[in-house]
């Protein structure tokens, strides 16, 4: 068992002034904890996109149009989308999964898109329930195979990321509930909403999470069904099951951050194997994060999603390695 002190004892032996670099440090006793090893890796690596619509929109909490996600589907399959670049330029292989967007984009399909639609977008939970528990159910496998087939394919390094407009009202749902943060905290801007809109959004959040919260305590998984997306419910199984079989997660933003709430809910010590890449803009991630118990690499006031946040930190999780694998021992030097 490598736990944080063998791991400090290793850091002070190294050929430099003891906890010289700081945080670098810190993160390097994270992941080496994380991955049970002395030398860690942090590469190959892949980042899977879930996309999901939101029947949430309806009611006026987003400044976008719901026709914005298949549009931005369309620009990731074209390897043009803000991910598609930052993963390129980290050496992160990318998969793009389509969970339960509307207005899905046609074929033929690059090798990197999985079409595993479970509906044409949620529910609107002001209406009703998000999802059924089959659904929220079958979008956890989704998940949870994609994250499988990672692990087949050799990477040992997974990121999360999600395309959902809408999708910062139900991870600011998942936050209250699961998180125990105020509605009015967990609500945000996300893609740049007005005041009027902010308004809407946090009515939305405030009764909405009162009625899973009636619900909760008896029927967990459905009062989470009751106001998750797709693409969020995705990334708790793809969360869940890289923990289980030992993958090292990089996690992203405040939605990514709402799926593994709802991961350590449903599967107790999935935050275990997480590292948390950044701090959004968004004013509930600080709490879900807390919840979570890990502290943000970076907060750089970031909140685009789609993972960008986690890929933005991938050269300091490879520093962190290379300073453990690397660097002399100053035995080695004779001191």
């Amino acid at each position: 068992m490598i736990d944080a002190a063998a791991v400090r004892e290793h850091l002070d032996a190294l050929a430099k002034p003891q906890r010289s670099l700081g945080r670098l440090e810190d993160l390097a006793v994270r992941l080496a904890v994380v991955q049970q090893r002395l030398d860690p890796v942090t590469h190959p690596r892949r980042i899977v996109l879930f996309a999901g619509d939101h029947g949430v929109v309806a009611q006026g909490v987003t400044a976008w149009p719901q026709a914005v996600t298949g549009l931005m589907v369309e620009t990731i399959r074209a390897g043009r989308a803000t991910s598609s670049a930052l993963a390129a330029a980290q050496r992160c292989d990318l998969r793009l999964v389509d969970v339960g967007v509307a207005m899905p984009p046609a074929p033929p399909h690059p090798d990197f898109y999985h079409q595993a639609s479970i509906a044409p977008g949620t529910a609107d939970l002001v209406i009703g329930p998000a999802m059924t528990v089959d659904q929220f159910d079958a979008a956890w496998a989704v998940g949870a195979e994609e994250a499988r087939r990672a692990h087949a394919d050799g990477h040992v390094v997974l990121i999360a990321g999600e395309m959902g407009i809408g999708n910062t009202t139900p991870a600011a749902c998942l936050t209250a509930l699961l998180a125990d943060a105020p509605p009015e905290q967990a609500v945000g801007r996300g893609a740049g909403a007005d005041d009027a809109i902010l308004a809407t959004k946090a009515r939305v959040v405030a009764d909405a999470v009162a009625r899973a919260s009636a619900q909760f305590p008896d029927e967990p998984r459905a009062a989470i069904a009751s106001i998750a997306g797709f693409e969020i419910a995705a990334m708790a199984g793809f969360f869940a099951q890289g923990a289980a079989q030992g993958s090292t997660l990089l996690l992203d933003g405040y939605v990514a951050t709402a799926g593994a709430l709802v991961a350590e809910t449903l599967a107790p010590g999935t935050r275990d194997a997480m590292i948390a890449a950044h701090r959004s803009a968004e004013p509930g991630h600080a709490a879900a994060l807390a919840r979570l118990g890990i502290e943000p690499l970076l907060d750089w006031q970031m909140r685009l999603g789609e993972g960008t946040g986690a890929l933005v930190a991938l050269p300091l999780i490879d520093s962190a390695a290379a300073l453990l694998r690397d660097v002399a021992l100053l035995s080695d030097l004779g001191v």
